[in-house]
């Protein structure tokens, strides 16, 4: 039996809903992001006891194929973005790569998209983008142009503008913030 769960973003998620259901008595055989592999309910564990435990924990059971579709396009966009170790992304747009994946037209996932989650699929593949843009920063581990590279921009100036235009500030601004917070931490 498939689940799909909502809120699931990173390892702990995936540590977390496991270890939840395993208490419940499910056999689990995998758990990824967003979606979850059991056997059958035991007779002792209802569908409301496992959402009960999903919202405890925040995260949610989807019953719905449509916000099933949509928690799926979340999860490909997460880990073709998110989950970048090193190499280049693709130069194939989000439109693109969406209809290869999953076999629907982009206008059809963009407006399933955006009626459930209150925003566009182009703004959520561009949030996630600069969460991966701020995690580099942080560490200082990247320059720019590597950032620019490996998250497919077509310049440094262009991400440099959408950095600008979701967080208010430049990237260096952000990175010699981070470089204050992080040596005011580590002097402690």
């Amino acid at each position: 039996m498939i689940l799909t769960i909502r809120n699931m973003v990173c390892d702990r998620c995936i540590r977390v809903v496991r270890e939840e259901l395993e208490k419940l008595g499910l056999t689990v055989n995998r758990v990824d992001l967003g979606e979850v592999d059991v056997d059958d309910l035991p007779p002792s564990v209802s569908t409301d006891q496992l959402r009960e435990m999903l919202l405890a924990n925040g995260f949610d059971l989807v019953d719905d194929k449509k916000q099933s579709l949509v928690e799926h396009t979340k999860r490909l966009l997460i880990n073709e973005i998110q989950h970048l170790k090193g190499e280049r992304h693709s130069t194939e747009n989000v439109s693109t790569f969406l209809e290869r994946k999953l076999g629907y037209d982009y206008s059809y996932l963009s407006g399933l998209f955006s009626a459930s989650e209150g925003q566009t699929l182009e703004k959520y593949a561009i949030a996630l983008k600069i969460e991966k843009v701020k995690e580099w920063l942080q560490y200082d581990e990247l320059t720019l142009t590597e950032m620019a590279w490996r998250l497919g921009y077509s310049s440094v100036q262009h991400l440099s503008s959408q950095f600008r235009q979701v967080m208010g500030q430049t990237p260096g601004q952000f990175r010699k913030a981070a470089t204050v917070s992080r040596r005011s931490v580590d002097s402690i």
